[in-house]
C-alpha cells in the first residue's frame, strides 16, 4: 500500500527520550497510535467484507459439504505459505538447519493438501473443479486462489503487505493492553486520591466537632463559674444585709436603753427637787 511519505519525524534519539520521559509521567501518545492503527485495520476489514460479498455474488454457489472441503484446502495452502515464508526468512538469517526442518514440515503439509484436494475434486464435477475458487485473506484482504502454487503462496504470506498487517494487528493489541493498564492505574490512583480526600475530610469534621465540643465545654464551664460566682455574691450580699440589720437592731436597742436611763435620771432629779 502506497501511503506516501510519513509526515512524522522518525528519530531513534527522540524515541529514546520519549520512552525515558514516559516512565515518569503518562503522556498518552499511545492513544493517538491506537487511533492511527485502528483506521488501517478498519479500512482493511471493510475491504475484506466487500471482497467476500463480491465473491459470493460472482462465484458459483456450492453446497456446504463442498465448501467445507474447499475451506480445508485453503487452510492447508495458508499453512504451506507461512512455512515457506518462515523457511526463506531463516535461510536469509543463516539458520540453514532450521530452514531445512521447516521445509520438511512443508512436505508433510503438502501431502495432506493433496489428500484434501482429492476429496474436494471427487465431491464436484470436473468442469467446476477447474474453475479457480478464490477466498479473501483475513489479515490483509488480498485474494487467494484454491489452486495457487507454492511460489504464489510464499510470496503472499512472506510479502510486505501481509506481514505489515500482521505487525499492525499485533502492535494494536499491545497498545490497547498498554492503554488499558495505564487507564486502570490512573483509575486506581484517582480512587486512592478520592479516598484520601474523604479521609482528610472526615478528620477535619472530627477536628471541628472536637473543637465545637471544647468550645461548648468551656462555655458551660464559664457559665458554671459565673453561676457559682453569682451564688457566692448573693450569699455575701444576704450576709451583709443580715449583718447590717443586726447592727441596726443592736444600735436601736442601745439607743433605747440610753433614753430609758435618761428619763429615769430626770424623774429622780425631779423628785429630789420637789
Amino acid at each position: 500500500m502506497d501511503l506516501g511519505e510519513c509526515s512524522k519525524i522518525h528519530d531513534l534519539a527522540l524515541r529514546a527520550d520519549y520512552e525515558i520521559a514516559s516512565k515518569d509521567r503518562d503522556l498518552f501518545f499511545e492513544l493517538d497510535a491506537v487511533d492511527h492503527l485502528e483506521s488501517f485495520i478498519a479500512d482493511c476489514d471493510r475491504r475484506t467484507e466487500l471482497a467476500k460479498k463480491r465473491l459470493a455474488e460472482t462465484q458459483e454457489e456450492i453446497s456446504a459439504e463442498v465448501a467445507a472441503k474447499a475451506e480445508k484446502v485453503h487452510e492447508l495452502n495458508e499453512e504451506i505459505g507461512k512455512l515457506l515464508a518462515k523457511s526463506e526468512q531463516l535461510g536469509a538469517e543463516g539458520n540453514v538447519d532450521e530452514a531445512q526442518k521447516v521445509l520438511q514440515e512443508v512436505e508433510k503439509v503438502r501431502s495432506r493438501k493433496r489428500d484434501a484436494e482429492e476429496e474436494y475434486r471427487n465431491s464436484m464435477p470436473a468442469s467446476s473443479f477447474q474453475q479457480q475458487k478464490l477466498r479473501v485473506c483475513e489479515v490483509c484482504s488480498a485474494y487467494l486462489g484454491l489452486h495457487d502454487n507454492d511460489r504464489r503462496l510464499a510470496d503472499h504470506f512472506g510479502g510486505k503487505l501481509h506481514l505489515g498487517f500482521i505487525q499492525i494487528r499485533e502492535k494494536l493489541e499491545q497498545l490497547k493492553k498498554t492503554v488499558a493498564e495505564k487507564q486502570e492505574r490512573r483509575n486506581q490512583e484517582r480512587l486512592k486520591r478520592r479516598e484520601e480526600r474523604e479521609r482528610e475530610e472526615r478528620m477535619r469534621k472530627r477536628t471541628r466537632s472536637r473543637s465545637r465540643e471544647r468550645r461548648r465545654s468551656r462555655s458551660r464551664e464559664r457559665r458554671r463559674r459565673r453561676s457559682r460566682s453569682s451564688s457566692r455574691e448573693k450569699r455575701r450580699s444576704r450576709s451583709r444585709d443580715r449583718e447590717r440589720r443586726r447592727r441596726h437592731r443592736s444600735r436601736s436597742r442601745s439607743k433605747g436603753h440610753r433614753h430609758s436611763r435618761d428619763r429615769s435620771r430626770d424623774r429622780d432629779r425631779s423628785s429630789r427637787h420637789k
